[in-house]
């Protein structure tokens, strides 16, 4: 009776949250189009470019409509976030899917969530359950059934930049539920704070390597202008809102859904055919990002929060 109580209240409180948890899920679902619009829209071989025009003129955007800059300690902090969710995030990313063989760079960024439960145990004082665990590992099972592709041997610089990158975005994800805002502060400054510490880190690296922007023709204006407003602008604003409110863990096992989306795009629009593999995967991936979003009843961690994290939490409510 005690048990079957539980399960429902549990129930009860994701079903409460289902609509932020709906507008959370639209990031990664929109970062799923990424793809075909970068390989349909946009110059070839050009993806820093890419990503400070991503990153970039949305920041500046959302800092013109905030009208909101960092103080204190906080410009320390928003650069450190920014170089973490964005600065550090988009290279890394596009170094690993460039060197790695097909689907191999999102099966790696799919232990997101494992990562974020070991970084929210040691951070936040939210120790993982089993369930966490085993949906982790499902939902990356179920994303390398979609995507992963028997194609090449493995790269040592492509793994280790997989890697880095999903290490690189599950820490700034903690830190972020961690260290909440300042008073008064929203996310949407927030968001425009990282992207534009994000984008003036990327700026120099983008010159250096890839030498002067490229000419560009109406459609690929059409496409940075997607990516900056609708997969950036938007898109992190609704994720970074979703941290503040939701648990990391659950946030987390929202990405799942961008390389699920990727493969419904590219099915749907790109032509490219669904095998009855990468359905029974898809289930998979998605049933794990559904079971992630019930919060388990916790358990009191070994180390005591400091004042300072149930600061940041109350503050994120």
């Amino acid at each position: 009776m005690t048990a079957n109580i539980e399960r429902t209240g549990e129930t009860g409180k994701t079903a409460n949250r289902f609509p932020l948890i709906a507008l959370t899920a639209l990031a990664p679902i929109s970062w799923g189009t990424t793809y075909a619009v970068t390989t349909e829209f946009l110059p070839a071989d050009r993806p820093l470019f890419t990503g400070l025009l991503r990153a970039l003129p949305a920041g500046l955007l959302l800092l013109a409509i905030s009208r909101t800059l960092p103080r204190g300690v906080w410009w320390g902090k928003a650069a450190v976030l920014g170089a973490l969710n964005i600065g550090a995030f988009f290279p890394l990313l596009f170094l690993s899917a460039y060197r790695l063989p097909g689907g191999m760079a999102a099966v790696v960024g799919s232990v997101g969530p494992l990562f974020v439960a070991g970084l929210a145990a040691v951070l936040l004082g939210e120790r993982p359950t089993v369930r966490t665990l085993l949906t982790g590992i499902a939902a990356a099972l179920g994303v390398s059934l979609v995507v992963l592709k028997a194609a090449g041997a493995l790269d040592l610089v492509g793994v280790l930049a997989a890697l880095a990158s999903t290490a690189s975005m599950s820490t700034g994800t903690v830190l972020t539920k961690r260290w909440g805002r300042p008073d008064g502060v929203g996310p949407l400054a927030l968001t425009g704070w990282q992207l534009t510490a994000g984008g003036l880190l990327i700026a120099p690296l983008a010159l250096l390597v890839e030498g002067a922007p490229p000419a560009l023709d109406g459609r690929a204006i059409g496409g940075y202008l997607y990516l900056a407003l609708a997969n950036t602008a938007v898109s992190y604003w609704l994720w970074f809102r979703g941290i503040g409110r939701l648990s990391a863990t659950q946030v987390t096992f929202l990405g799942p859904l961008s390389p699920l989306t990727a493969a419904v795009v590219g099915w749907a629009a790109l032509g490219q055919a669904l095998t009855p593999l990468q359905l029974l995967g898809m289930s998979l991936a998605f049933g794990a990002t559904i079971l992630g979003q019930l919060q388990p009843r916790t358990r009191p961690s070994t180390t005591t929060p400091s004042p300072k994290v149930l600061q940041s939490h109350g503050s994120a409510r």
